[in-house]
């Protein structure tokens, strides 16, 4: 097999031929078909995350030891099994749910394996989708994906579930009131077109970049907001929303992002963060009290999440968003694309070459 590979933090991925893995137990090898590409890997690959304040989270202290093949949105065709790995449909194309809990404790109980304390990602700490083979520890972390878009749908698997579990939180929204995808990105615009077959009536979306911007209201966004076209963007957010903005998905997570949202949020208005781009902020804290609202995170998705998600997509109430697919041999050529931002939508490494 072929795998490329992290083998020191803030270096380009090194190809390594490697011997074909061989599933034992209850495992299951799949052969990786569609490997999207996150922006998250960014991060992992230069070995932390910015936690502000010079502060730094270590992927070396989360447990990650190199070599490692990073890849977390998989999809492919089921190929073998181990001998415990009871009825696994041999051709079967599947996406796979790469968020790895323990599986005893409560969350794990209760699949919401995203919210286990032990998790233990494929593509983050076990060996992930770049690559022709990726071994899962078991069948129940793969949801068949027949009738689906591979290209598109092998996004569903994080970007994807991710925002979706966001919106769970946020939604629902009352037709006159407004929500914010903050963030015009693969993430962000998987929310928008999530929101909007979730019937969210009013959507905003805000970036930077004004083709990012154009890609979002053809995905279905009622408006947008290039805050740098703006001397005063928290005025022109109320002017766009008519001061009813009380839902914000931010998509990026930085400084500016939850400070903009934070400002503009309507009385009693939600925010959920998902976005990891990094640092910290400050808040006034009579402001939560006297204005009644809520700020919280949301970290990926759960096996139901993505089952709910692949049964909406099935409907065809999703729009797909823009995806060029790539061989798997570009990934480092992908991953400089996405760090200078030149990436619309998706890049999704294929194995066909």
């Amino acid at each position: 097999m072929r795998a490329y590979q992290l083998v020191e933090f803030g270096k380009p991925f090194e190809m390594r031929e490697l011997p074909d893995p061989t599933p034992t137990g209850a495992q299951v090898l799949i052969k990786v078909l569609k490997a999207g590409v996150c922006h998250s890997d960014l991060h992992i690959a230069e070995g932390y995350f910015d936690y502000g304040d010079g502060q730094k989270f270590k992927m070396s202290d989360r447990g990650m030891q190199l070599p490692m093949t990073l890849g977390h949105e998989i999809y492919g065709e089921v190929i073998s099994a181990g001998p415990d790995a009871g009825a696994v449909e041999i051709g079967a194309k599947v996406l796979v749910h790469p968020w790895i809990g323990c599986g005893t404790c409560r969350a794990c109980r209760e699949e919401r394996e995203n919210d286990c304390a032990a998790m233990k990602p494929l593509g983050i700490l076990q060996d992930g989708g770049y690559a022709t083979h990726v071994l899962t520890p078991d069948a129940s972390h793969l949801i068949n994906a027949d009738g689906l878009d591979p290209a598109s749908a092998v996004s569903f698997t994080c970007a994807g579930i991710t925002v979706f579990a966001a919106l769970k939180k946020l939604l629902p929204l009352h037709d006159e009131e407004w929500l914010a995808v903050i963030g015009a990105g693969g993430l962000g615009l998987n929310g928008i077109t999530i929101a909007k077959a979730l019937g969210v009536k009013n959507l905003l979306a805000v970036d930077v970049d004004d083709a990012k911007l154009e890609a979002a209201m053809e995905m279905g966004a009622d408006a947008a907001l290039n805050v740098r076209a703006h001397e005063d963007p928290d005025a022109a957010l109320r002017e766009i929303t008519g001061g009813i903005f009380m839902a914000a998905l931010d998509t990026v997570g930085a400084e500016s992002t939850i400070g903009l949202a934070t400002r503009t949020l309507h009385k009693t208005g939600r925010y959920v963060i998902v976005g990891l781009f990094g640092g910290s902020f400050k808040l006034s804290l009579p402001l939560l009290p006297q204005r009644e609202l809520t700020l919280r995170g949301s970290y990926v998705g759960s096996r139901r999440d993505l089952r709910e998600l692949v049964e909406l997509a099935k409907t065809g109430a999703l729009k797909p968003i823009p995806v060029s697919e790539r061989p798997l041999s570009a990934a480092n050529e992908t991953m400089e694309d996405l760090a200078a931002g030149k990436i619309v939508g998706r890049v999704v490494l294929t194995t066909a070459e």
